[in-house]
């Protein structure tokens, strides 16, 4: 048999090869209004090394086709420069998720970090390694992107993102032992109430299952059939913030439960204001008001006829 024709199938056989796409589509933009850096070029590459990391880095098995890329934008603004090439910085990072059969994009994670603090060198590229602390950057961007990963896979199938939260876990843990450079990052430890460490860990505790399970009804059961079941949807939101208010009756004040209200407040407020079911929309207003009092001025407005 000729070599020639097994010559002419080897591109193809490589075309007909499964492509592993990125999971992420990142935006970063990085600010500097706190503090005075004299080369913007630096800052520029920081923003780009970010983007890169995110954009370009494959953090899982599965295969993303383009369009299914989750979209995710980091606020990084820079609070001080402690000695030269360590940086301390707020990041928000927000993280979205199309809605099935519209152009709208809903909010899935929406955060703010105050406590980044990290080494960057424009000459040392950014590098990460599942089982060795390389540097704080490159931890806590791979550290968000599985959070990211796992909360968008909660809200297409039950308590599908466990695997990534437990890839986060592991960043976690690497990281907050870590004693071979100079970005002690308190956000690694149980220090604080309300930074990432808790975050996680409200995401991992079996106590609070019912945010995660909430995530699929709200989402996929109910944002994603609204444009063609809207009453159906909306019965599935409730019960997904029926279940939310359990959670929260379990652990008040739970960190992801503000979180989660912070970024879905006004999105809740426009799906339940036209609905016709004046009974719904009351016994909604008073479970939000009581689940979630800071907000509970945008819920009095689903109460307005439609």
């Amino acid at each position: 048999m000729s070599k020639f024709p097994l010559l002419f199938l080897l591109p193809l056989l490589v075309l007909l090869r499964p492509v592993r796409a990125q999971e992420l589509q990142a935006e970063v933009t990085v600010s500097t209004e706190n503090v005075t850096i004299s080369d913007p070029q630096l800052v520029q590459n920081l923003r780009n090394d970010m983007q890169n990391f995110l954009n370009t880095r494959a953090f899982t098995n599965r295969a993303y086709r383009p369009e299914e890329r989750i979209r995710c934008r980091l606020f990084v603004g820079i609070t001080e420069i402690p000695q030269n090439g360590t940086y301390r910085a707020t990041v928000r990072i927000v993280s979205t998720r199309p809605v099935y059969g519209t152009g709208y994009e809903s909010n899935v994670l929406s955060f703010a970090d105050r406590g980044w603090i990290f080494n960057y060198s424009p000459q040392n590229p950014l590098e990460y390694s599942e089982n060795t602390f390389v540097g704080n950057l490159s931890s806590l961007l791979s550290f968000y992107a599985y959070l990211m990963i796992g909360l968008d896979q909660d809200s297409f199938a039950p308590l599908s993102g466990g695997p990534y939260y437990d890839r986060a876990r592991q960043i976690l843990n690497t990281a907050a032992s870590q004693n071979i450079t100079n970005e002690a990052d308190p956000g690694w430890k149980d220090e604080n109430s309300s930074n990432r460490y808790w975050l996680l860990n409200n995401l991992q505790d079996p106590q609070l299952q019912a945010f995660r399970s909430g995530m699929y009804a709200y989402y996929r059961q109910g944002l994603d059939i609204f444009i063609t079941k809207p009453e159906e949807a909306r019965t599935n939101m409730f019960t997904a913030l029926q279940d939310v208010q359990k959670a929260v009756q379990r652990r008040p004040g739970t960190l992801f439960a503000r979180s989660f209200f912070q970024t879905k407040a006004d999105e809740i407020s426009n799906v339940f204001r036209t609905s016709p079911d004046q009974q719904q929309k009351t016994s909604l207003v008073t479970l939000l008001s009581e689940t979630d009092p800071t907000n509970s001025a945008k819920y009095e407005t689903i109460l307005r006829q439609p």
